[in-house]
């Protein structure tokens, strides 16, 4: 069985070779290209990566476009910038294929003191503790490694294209009654400068982007 998986990308030229030389067998890369400046798009193709080209910005636009041009029954999602290893890919998809869960994500655990920095976890923190009120789940992180099947996906007609399209995803899962589970992954410095985590201002960002999906 052959597993898609959709790396939404701005700028990571730096990581994408690392990332794609550790993708397991039986997992396909779908690289969302979100207009990268740096090249990223033909490191990927180079390393064998399917290359989405993505001209609407925002990290959900990435993310849908590359689950729109997966094939496979079931899609993963992770990110490309090397703080997750593919190699621990089969720990979210694994609960899915065996039918034991619907949506699985990778509860990040840091392995070194930077990995995830103090202003991003205290929002991540806030956000997965509105999420619980909220929908139910007993998530204690949003997890940017996931898994579930494609149909599936698609069918919650996710409508964010911004930082708050995986909240709405977990959001609209559980409203469907989807069976939510989460495993502990490695969680590694990225690569390069983050969008999002790297600032408290990119941070502020995504946390407003998923306050607003909570809110709707």
């Amino acid at each position: 069985m052959t597993i898609d998986v959709v790396l939404p990308c701005l700028d990571e030229a730096a990581a994408l070779p690392w990332v794609l030389s550790r993708m397991p067998y039986g997992y396909r890369a779908i690289v969302a290209d979100n207009g990268s400046t740096d090249g990223s798009a033909e490191i990927a193709a180079e390393h064998g990566a399917s290359v989405v080209r993505v001209p609407q910005r925002g990290f959900g636009a990435a993310c849908h476009a590359g689950l729109l041009a997966a094939t496979s029954a079931m899609v993963c999602v992770m990110d490309a910038d090397a703080s997750l290893d593919p190699r621990d890919l089969p720990a979210v998809s694994e609960p899915v294929a065996a039918g034991s869960m619907d949506l699985m994500l990778g509860r990040r655990e840091p392995t070194r003191h930077g990995a995830w920095p103090l202003h991003a976890r205290l929002g991540n923190a806030v956000l997965a503790s509105a999420l619980r009120r909220r929908a139910g789940t007993a998530l204690r992180d949003l997890g940017p490694m996931r898994c579930a099947r494609r149909a599936d996906l698609l069918a919650l007609d996710l409508t964010d294209r911004r930082f708050g399209y995986p909240l709405e995803m977990v959001v609209r899962a559980a409203e469907a009654g989807w069976r939510i589970g989460e495993a502990g992954i490695p969680y590694h410095p990225r690569a390069g400068r983050s969008k999002v985590t790297g600032t408290v201002r990119g941070t502020l960002r995504t946390v407003n982007d998923m306050r607003r999906v909570l809110a709707s």
